[in-house]
């Protein structure tokens, strides 16, 4: 509990914002958890939609296939734990400390990421990144350092990935931070990704059509066959980047 609420408050200190602590007030204890996920089957997975896991330590626990639905995960300790192809829809993953974490193939679609913990130390480490491979984050509100992580095929579309608009003074530091990640064949199409950092990004392949690029940061990103039919590019910089020849739609983009 306590790496949780060091880590938790790391995370705080990094945006130069702390927002209310939320109430941790779980109404499921660790052990109760790890016996629902032990007597789990694949025919019949451990269910905890719409519960309150808020804060408990959830490290290395296997929620592989399970459902968690609209479930207060606030603050929980996630490290290493797998949710592979776990149900995470309209779930509040906010300030949750996910180092090692896996989401592949999971439906976080509408979910709030928001302040999450990726690492032990101020800045990303790729050996530490969690993984969102083929994950459905639809809709979802993402607004955390997420450098390095895993997001190939990825489903973000429409999904909320801008700077805080509550502290637009610090939006140079407050901002989600997707440089280095693999978004290679992503759907982000019609995206919020105003002042999101892409820096050498892997968005080969990646559909961007119709998302609003104003003021990202792309210096550096792959963009071979990358689909930016719409997209807005406003104060976006696109310096140094890889496979524009290749890209579609890029001289059409929105200005």
């Amino acid at each position: 509990m306590d790496r949780l609420l060091g880590l938790a408050v790391l995370v705080a200190t990094t945006v130069l914002v702390s927002p209310a602590s939320p109430a941790l007030a779980a109404d499921l204890s660790v052990k109760q958890v790890t016996e629902a996920l032990v007597a789990a089957t694949p025919g019949r997975p451990a269910d905890f939609s719409n519960r309150d896991l808020a804060g408990l330590d959830l490290s290395g626990l296997d929620f592989a296939g399970a459902r968690l639905a609209n479930a207060n995960l606030t603050a929980a300790d996630l490290t290493d734990a797998d949710l592979t192809g776990s149900d995470l829809r309209g779930a509040r993953l906010d300030l949750a400390v996910v180092l090692h974490a896996k989401f592949d193939d999971a439906d976080l679609s509408g979910a709030s990421l928001v302040r999450m913990a990726v690492s032990s130390g101020m800045e990303p480490n790729a050996a530490e990144a969690p993984s969102f491979a083929r994950a459905n984050l639809a809709g979802a509100r993402i607004f955390a350092g997420l450098g390095f992580a895993d997001l190939h095929q990825a489903r973000l579309a429409h999904a909320r990935l801008e700077t805080d608009s509550r502290t637009p003074k610090l939006a140079n530091l407050t901002r989600t931070d997707l440089s280095g990640s693999n978004l290679a064949g992503a759907d982000l199409g019609g995206a919020d990704l105003r002042g999101a950092r892409l820096s050498f990004a892997n968005l080969s392949g990646a559909n961007l059509a119709g998302a609003n690029l104003e003021g990202a940061d792309l210096t550096g990103a792959d963009l071979a066959r990358a689909n930016l039919t719409g997209a807005r590019l406003r104060g976006t910089l696109l310096g140094d980047v890889r496979g524009s020849q290749q890209a579609i739609g890029l001289g059409q983009a929105a200005p």
